[in-house]
């Protein structure tokens, strides 16, 4: 005697809770995304300003992870424009900035933004050279 298995009734997909669970995916990566910089760095590419003869003596910042030096004598942050001030004839002379030992680029931008509140204009980031 064979015995037969019970007919499998075919059900059918139910997609709704599959569009409640995308939709809840979407609405979740909306809120969690950024919509617009908070803070914009103005950069200008390699080269263009390779014109512009460098006037004065010279204004280089070494950025390191524990400190800043102007031309090789250490400072802080609040005292650097104050510093650069004697340097500079015009607000439009470049100042160089030399991220240094492993500085990471917030230290570089929150250098950069300070200069540029204390109304200095053209920034120029080298790359320093491996020792």
């Amino acid at each position: 005697m064979k015995i037969a298995a019970p007919a499998r009734r075919h059900r059918r997909l139910a997609l709704a809770p599959m569009i409640d669970v995308v939709f809840l995916l979407m609405v979740f990566f909306m809120l969690a995304a950024r919509f617009g910089a908070e803070a914009v760095l103005p950069l200008m590419p390699g080269g263009t300003a390779a014109g512009a003869g460098w006037s004065g003596p010279p204004r280089l910042v070494d950025i390191r992870p524990g400190g800043l030096a102007l031309n090789g004598a250490e400072t802080d942050l609040a005292a650097l424009p104050g510093r650069l001030a004697p340097l500079m004839a015009d607000p439009g002379d470049p100042v160089v900035l030399r991220p240094r030992d492993g500085a990471d680029v917030q230290r570089l931008v929150d250098v950069a933004g300070a200069l540029r509140a204390a109304g200095i204009g053209t920034l120029l980031v080298v790359e320093a050279a491996p020792q």
